[in-house]
């Protein structure tokens, strides 16, 4: 009657073990370090005795120096050692970018299989702020460019004839569109055209003459770019904070055009900022071939033309006009190169970015296309044939980890107008070291409590519950590091309600074994009853628990979403320690014995 198949004690068995591996890296915790990344190129020896030589001149310890894909990783014995050593890079090192990230003390052995330790958030361990600032008046200026196009195309379809439309943002106080037609009745047909289909835009005579148009974007709509990119910018941040992985970020608009970005427990913050602050601006360009790049280099490139660089600083001379842009991407992934190995980001297009890009690359067999990625060309190869697919491939990575970056950002999409970073701070716990400490200790003074009530009240039954509460801490720690879950104070909070309902769950179970003793079952009897018939109250009341967790997980944030996770992991692990892993250690001890009572509690 109260045995388990083998089985059931191999699964138990098997996940107490995995729970104590996964949950072990949480007690080695990280140390502070930094990441020098160079802006050009990638990281090599020559970076890494760089670093090396400005820290022994200035005689400041570190305990490890390695060579990373993104940089020179530098682990140092304190945060004010890291800060002075952060000051001085910052300061002798030109062209290298210095960032603080945390240094894992888990051991390499616990590393390989996979253990992490469990991320805390701003309040307990501190993290990274950053203070940016939306562009917005780039938002309407590319609004203006991408009218151009449109306003051109809406004319051939009307079959008015025009000589040029232009933007013009040379000494006025606001760009504006000039729109030159052949004559006069040409330009009040063009006029009612863009009138009918760009309602945006107002239109005014131009002093140049009869055969001028002027075209400005209206008040409202200016007001309405400048709102909606710093809302989009939000969401794409947000999105690319998602995929690197980072829990309970806090994204929120401060003033008009700023965010504040706070990512807790963040481990390369170089890496953060480089996602998270690119613009991500992919645009195909044709290359100028008719004129010299090194002549466009010392007098100004030709009209029409504009240089830009690599990574390794060669330059460029390309076609000023966009034939494509990243708008039309539908998914973009990073991978290798079949017959190179080499990292890459596959792209995707929607259906009129295949039909564009199909078109260019038919228009253009034997010129070179240059792809170019916030201003700096990424690749440029030579167009072999027709590509009708609506699928590319970006190639010139300098490791898979920046495709992979490359990959985030594409698929969040471009932001609206560039963010710049005006401020950044590594913070530490906002409530202070004192108060944690005193908040640990009062959940420590709890939990005693907790479990001397048990033994005491229950005796061999309460020290099985007992038990079960410290085994669902351990799985509520391996759990969370496993998913890299950030732990917040409200994340306590939930863990502290978990553990009382743990309790509670084996509180039902035994005065219902009491109950049946009571009303004269055999001990066995009243075991399998009382397990037995507690069960559906306590599914009942976890789930019900556990419907409200995911509610306020779903529609909270911050905090909320910080107790909303720690309460559902531990709802769930609950059920199996104070349900399974309790039954099982009471069939073990009494499954094959003859006994004449069980004594619980007063019984």
């Amino acid at each position: 009657m109260n045995r388990y198949p083998l089985w059931k004690y191999a699964v138990i068995g098997v996940a107490i073990l995995l729970a104590f591996v996964y949950g072990l890296p949480t007690l080695y915790g990280t140390n502070p370090g930094l990441l020098v990344t160079p802006n050009r190129g990638q990281p090599n020896s020559q970076a890494m005795e760089a670093v090396k030589g400005v820290l022994d001149d200035r005689d400041v310890a570190y305990q490890s120096l390695s060579i990373r894909e993104r940089g020179v990783a530098l682990e140092l014995a304190g945060e004010k050692v890291r800060d002075r050593a952060r000051d001085l890079l910052q300061d002798e090192l030109q062209g290298y970018g210095v960032g603080p990230m945390r240094m894992s003390d888990v051991p390499g052995w616990l590393q390989a299989l996979g253990g992490k330790s469990m991320n805390l958030g701003l309040d307990l361990r501190g993290g990274v702020h950053l203070l940016m600032e939306v562009e917005v008046a780039k938002a309407v200026d590319r609004s203006y460019e991408r009218h151009v196009d449109e306003i051109r195309s809406a004319l051939r379809e009307a079959e008015v004839r025009y000589r040029a439309v232009e933007l013009v943002n040379e000494g006025e106080e606001t760009p504006y569109l000039r729109m030159k037609y052949d004559s006069a009745s040409d330009r009040e047909r063009g006029g009612e055209v863009i009138e009918d289909g760009f309602p945006e835009l107002s239109l005014s005579a131009s002093p140049q003459g009869d055969s001028f148009l002027r075209a400005r974007l209206t008040s409202q709509e200016q007001e309405r770019l400048k709102d909606w990119a710093v809302e989009q910018s939000i969401t794409t941040i947000r999105t690319r904070v998602n995929q690197l992985g980072v829990s309970e970020p806090v994204i929120q608009q401060q003033g008009d055009q700023r965010i504040v970005v706070q990512l807790p427990g963040i481990q390369d913050t170089a890496r953060a900022k480089e996602v998270i602050g690119s613009t991500a601006q992919l645009e195909f360009k044709l290359l100028d071939q008719d004129h010299d790049v090194q002549k466009a280099i010392e007098e100004g490139a030709p009209p029409g033309s504009v240089v830009r660089y690599d990574r390794q600083g060669t330059p460029y001379l390309l076609k000023e006009r966009t034939v494509l842009s990243g708008q039309y991407i539908t998914e973009a992934r990073s991978g290798f190169g079949q017959q190179t190995n080499q990292p890459l980001v596959h792209v995707t297009f929607d259906s009129k970015g295949t039909r564009l890009f199909a078109r260019l690359t038919r228009e253009n067999v034997g010129d070179r296309m240059a792809i170019v990625l916030d201003d700096q060309v990424v690749t440029a190869p030579v167009i072999q044939e027709e590509i009708p697919g609506g699928r590319a491939q970006i190639t010139g990575m300098g490791s898979s980890e920046e495709a992979a970056d490359v990959a985030i950002m594409l698929r969040a999409g471009a932001l609206p107008a560039p963010a710049k970073i005006i401020e950044e701070r590594t913070v530490g716990p906002t409530l202070g070291q004192d108060s944690i400490e005193q908040g640990m200790d009062s959940i420590i003074l709890g939990f005693i409590l907790v479990v001397l009530f048990m033994a005491l009240y229950y005796r061999l039954f309460g020290l099985l519950a007992d038990l079960a509460l410290i085994l669902n801490l351990v799985f509520i720690v391996a759990i969370m590091s496993l998913l890299q879950a950030t732990l917040t104070l409200p994340g306590i909070a939930g863990i502290v309600l978990t553990v009382g309902m743990a309790v509670d769950a084996n509180t039902l179970i035994f005065e219902r074994i009491r109950e049946e003793l009571g009303v004269g079952n055999t001990p066995h009897a009243a075991i399998h009853s009382g397990y037995a018939k507690a069960l559906s109250t306590i599914a009942d009341a976890n789930i019900t628990t556990l419907i409200a967790a995911l509610v306020l997980f779903q529609f909270g944030s911050g905090p909320i979403k910080g107790f909303a996770v720690t309460l559902s992991v531990g709802i769930l692990t609950s059920m199996f320690t104070a349900i399974m892993v309790t039954r099982a250690v009471v069939n073990l001890s009494v499954g094959r014995r003859r006994i004449s009572r069980v004594i619980i509690g007063d019984t």
